[in-house]
């Protein structure tokens, strides 16, 4: 697909510096994070937005057991020598992971960046601190993003409403959550949710984030392990085909728009509970549309910035063209005002 993003002045710049704290805190050259997604975040696309300058992630529960993680990571760092973070997402589940496993692992791994999400990373954060390995939380609030600078992280990631998965039952946008962020840390933090483009990381540093995360449009690359069939509907889709499900429920999480998740919302809607809607929301059927492709045959995690995806391309490319795009709109737009 073509790429109008490189017909830009700015495209000239083969490696445009942008620092920031976040940056300079761990370690990277550019401010555009891949979030840990499951199913998604696998050796080849980490690799491949590390190596462009930006800080790929894997995701330790997308791996069978602790040592298939080790493994990724090992797999990862055969394609690139920069920064590569590891997710650990650390939720309620009637079968926990062995969390405690997965976090030696990834001690033992040499990681030196964590990403956690869902909980409270507190249980885990001694161990990671002694191993010095720098923690991003990733948060839905202010409270929950001042909660995570008490236990010693290195930088949040803060979620807008606008996000994929759990944007928290607060239904802040970015755009009121960012400079609020801004306004109560101390620490370094990156703006999550609604972001695809140089124009999204632009705003987030005006608004005072240092930096950004994007999932979604990682998703849709060619390093991405998803089926062709999903990134094609990713580009497809509009900001308008998302469902909040599990509304009713105070656990909402916002998904693609298809027949089953339409399915849950009408259930829970009527007064059906969690019980009455597992068969829909199992996560092996959520892995079969990512690795088949049938994007009917279950629930899958994308955010309304699909609307502003309109292409399949590399990942190092996305982090490029993201940075390019952002110093040339803060250039343009400074220059209008001077």
């Amino acid at each position: 697909m073509t790429d109008n993003a490189d017909r830009s002045p700015a495209a000239t710049d083969a490696r445009p510096r942008l620092t920031t704290r976040f940056t300079e805190a761990l370690g990277i050259e550019y401010p555009v994070v891949q979030g840990g997604m499951m199913w998604v975040g696998r050796a080849e696309l980490a690799a491949a937005v590390s190596e462009a300058g930006g800080l790929g992630i894997i995701t330790a529960l997308t791996q069978p057991t602790p040592a298939d993680l080790v493994k990724e990571v090992e797999r990862a760092r055969a394609l690139t020598d920069k920064p590569i973070g590891v997710n650990l997402t650390i939720l309620p589940s009637i079968a926990p992971p062995p969390y405690d496993e997965y976090r030696q692992a990834i001690i033992n791994a040499g990681v030196t960046i964590v990403e956690t999400a869902g909980s409270s990373p507190e249980p885990h954060m001694q161990q990671f601190t002694d191993a010095g390995i720098k923690v991003i939380h990733k948060c839905t609030s202010v409270r929950h993003a001042l909660k995570a600078q008490s236990l010693g992280v290195a930088a949040v990631s803060i979620d807008g409403f606008e996000c994929a998965g759990h944007p928290g039952e607060d239904d802040v946008p970015g755009l009121v959550l960012i400079p609020a962020a801004a306004d109560a840390l101390k620490i370094p933090f990156i703006a999550s949710g609604g972001f695809a483009d140089g124009r999204g990381l632009a705003a987030a540093l005006a608004l005072g984030a240092d930096g950004i995360n994007m999932g979604s449009r990682f998703m849709c690359t060619v390093e991405s392990p998803i089926a062709q069939a999903v990134k094609e509907r990713i580009v497809e889709a509009s900001e308008l085909d998302t469902n909040l499900i599990f509304r009713t429920l105070r656990n909402t999480a916002r998904v693609a728009k298809n027949s089953v998740s339409d399915e849950v919302v009408r259930i829970l809607n009527d007064g059906g509970q969690f019980p009455d809607v597992l068969p829909l929301v199992a996560g092996a059927r959520g892995r079969k549309v990512f690795e088949q492709g049938d994007i009917e045959a279950g629930i899958w995690t994308v955010g309304q910035v699909q609307g502003l995806i309109h292409d399949i391309p590399s990942a190092g490319e996305v982090v490029r063209r993201t940075v390019r795009e952002a110093r040339l709109r803060l250039q343009e737009r400074l220059a209008q005002f001077a």
